[in-house]
This record gives structure tokens, C-alpha cells and sequence, in this order.
């Protein structure tokens, strides 16, 4: 069905069998989907490791496809990271984003793929957009610089899929996430996003037994989060549900200040000390709330309590990264 269908079901349905590719399946994002795939009963999936397929390899994308011939695609697969990684390596992060989603979203049209879903970010917005972000700010502005790189080509990604909607009715659809977190999330000291990077902090810190943790700003930004297997449902949904040239904005709708984060990582972790403020360094965007709307009014909406999620992404981290 062409992009003329406003929000509409593209009548394909995603049976028991189908064959389904999640592209990253050893992410964040990609570990969740291949979870909630699994719990709805979906056995047939197909999951590369990047040793198995470099997306970057046009002809090795397009053999996989040719061969294997899956009929869904969850595009999760990019070079993600926080300001630090973003700013250190800006060509990587256009240049190899912009080699994955090329290479697997034209592929998947070639081979007949029926429908796929590509996985944004938040970032794609304007740094000044209006509050809270809907998918209209989309180009309305500059945006945040730390980024832009990885920003530009997720944009690019959107843009992709909307152009081979037009021109070959290729059902291919769009989701762009607020801040994710929960297993299988990047606990790097300096790659890290805030969230993680705040567990491990305070878990070294408990650890030591630490007087204090120092964390950089003053506490005053506000983020939204959303656990991982919240978004993986959202885009298990959107997939069934949703048809259009429009991305789809999935996030939780609640807000938290980087001050009550960081008491509540406190808390959950079970450090004892003190918590220092360095209001030396940036608070960065003091607000980025996404509007999920459009999403609502689909019917769906997160579920996972924001304490909830933290425990198990804790548990997760001291499972599997305190060795």
C-alpha cells in the first residue's frame, strides 16, 4: 500500500511462521524484539551476528536476502553511542549508519520482503524544537551538535523509507524511540548514555565504598525513559497495526530530572554515600520529551514502571557485567 494511506493496516499480517529478520539482534533494542517476538510465539526468526554479516557489505546484504528470503525486517542494527563516542568518532557514525540502512532496506525491497519497520532515535529532532516533540519538528531546525552525525543519517534512514513507499509501495514504516534502557544496554565508562553510565558509576562506588559519587551538571535537565521491552512491544504493535509515511514517535510520556535519577539509581543500587553535583560541566538540553500521541490514539501505550525497569536493568548489569 502507497504512502496515500493515513495511519491505515496495510492488510499483510505477520502469521506464526513468517520469517522474520531482526537486523541487531544482539542490541538494546534488538535483544527486546527478539524477546517479545518469542513471548507472541514468532519461532521462525533469523539473527546474524555481525562476524555471521557485515551490513556494511552490500553484496554480502544482498546474498543474505536473496537466500534467505525473510518476509518482515526489524532494522535495529547501528553504530549507537553517548556525546563522548558521538564526538570522537563522527565519520563512523554517518558513514556506517548510512552503509546499514542502505544496504538492508534496499535489499529487503529487492527480495520482496513484505514489510519493515526501521528503528530511529530521538535525536533526529531540532535541538530548540518545541516541547514535547512531535513528529511535525521533524527539519524544522538545527539540531544538537554533539550528535548530528548520527542524527543525519537516521534522518536519512526515515527519508529512505518514505521514498521507497512513493516510488514502489514498499511497506516500509518508522519508529523513533526516546532513551532506552534496560538489559543488554551499553555500560561503557566513556560510551555510555546517562542512565547506564550512572548504574555502573554507583555500583563501583558501592563496591569501594566510596564517601561520594560525582555526577556532572546540576541535576535541573529533565529526560524521558523508556525500558526496552516496552519499545520492542510498541514496534511489535506498530508493525500489525500501522501503515504510513509518517515515523512513529514511542516513548513513556513521563519525565524525570537528572536529579531524581540519579537519588533513584542511588537507591536501587543501594550506595550509601553522598551524591555531588558538578555544576562546572553542562547540564546539556534541559528538556526532550517526545510526544507519543499519535501512538496513543493507535492504542498503545508503555506499561513498565520506571522503578520496575530499573531494578532489572541493574540485575541485569551485575549479571553480566560485574565479572
Amino acid at each position: 500500500m502507497g504512502g496515500s494511506v493515513r495511519g491505515m493496516v496495510s492488510g499483510i499480517v505477520m502469521e506464526k511462521g513468517s520469517k522474520i529478520y531482526v537486523a541487531g539482534h544482539r542490541g538494546l533494542v534488538g535483544a527486546a524484539l527478539v524477546r517479545a517476538l518469542q513471548r507472541q510465539g514468532y519461532e521462525n526468526l533469523l539473527l546474524r551476528t555481525h562476524k555471521e554479516l557485515d551490513l556494511t557489505r552490500q553484496a554480502d546484504v544482498e546474498n543474505f536476502f536473496q537466500t534467505e528470503k525473510p518476509e518482515f525486517v526489524y532494522l535495529a542494527a547501528a553504530k549507537v553511542g553517548g556525546i563522548h563516542a558521538n564526538n570522537t568518532y563522527p565519520a563512523d557514525f554517518i558513514s556506517i549508519n548510512l552503509q546499514i540502512q542502505t544496504n538492508v532496506i534496499d535489499a529487503a525491497y529487492k527480495s520482496g520482503v513484505k514489510k519493515l519497520m526501521f528503528l530511529g532515535s530521538s535525536c533526529i529532532y531540532p535541538k530548540e524544537a518545541p516541547q514535547p516533540i512531535q513528529e511535525e519538528s521533524l527539519l524544522t531546525g538545527p539540531l544538537e551538535t554533539t550528535n548530528e552525525w548520527y542524527a543525519i543519517a537516521k534522518i536519512a534512514g526515515i527519508k529512505m523509507c518514505q521514498a521507497y513507499r512513493l516510488q514502489y509501495s514498499f511497506d516500509a514504516i518508522s519508529a523513533m524511540p526516546t532513551n532506552m534502557y534496560g538489559p543488554h544496554d551499553n555500560f561503557h565508562p566513556e560510551n555510555s548514555h546517562v542512565l547506564p553510565a550512572l548504574i555502573r558509576r554507583f555500583h563501583e562506588a558501592k563496591k569501594a565504598n566510596a564517601k561520594e559519587v560525582v555526577v556532572w551538571g546540576t541535576g535541573a535537565a529533565y529526560r524521558e525513559f523508556l525500558h526496552c521491552d516496552d519499545l520492542a512491544d510498541a514496534a511489535l504493535f506498530l508493525m500489525k497495526n500501522y501503515s504510513d509515511l509518517s515515523h512513529v514517535n514511542v516513548g513513556s510520556g513521563k519525565e524525570i530530572t537528572i536529579k531524581e535519577l540519579a537519588e533513584l539509581v542511588k537507591e536501587v543500587v543501594g550506595f550509601e554515600g553522598e551524591l555531588q553535583w558538578d555544576s562546572s560541566k553542562p547540564d546539556g538540553t534541559i528538556r526532550k520529551l517526545m510526544d507519543s500521541s499519535k501512538l496513543a490514539a493507535l492504542g498503545w501505550e508503555s506499561k513498565i514502571p520506571f522503578k520496575q525497569g530499573l531494578i532489572d536493568a541493574y540485575k541485569w548489569y551485575v549479571e553480566n557485567y560485574d565479572a
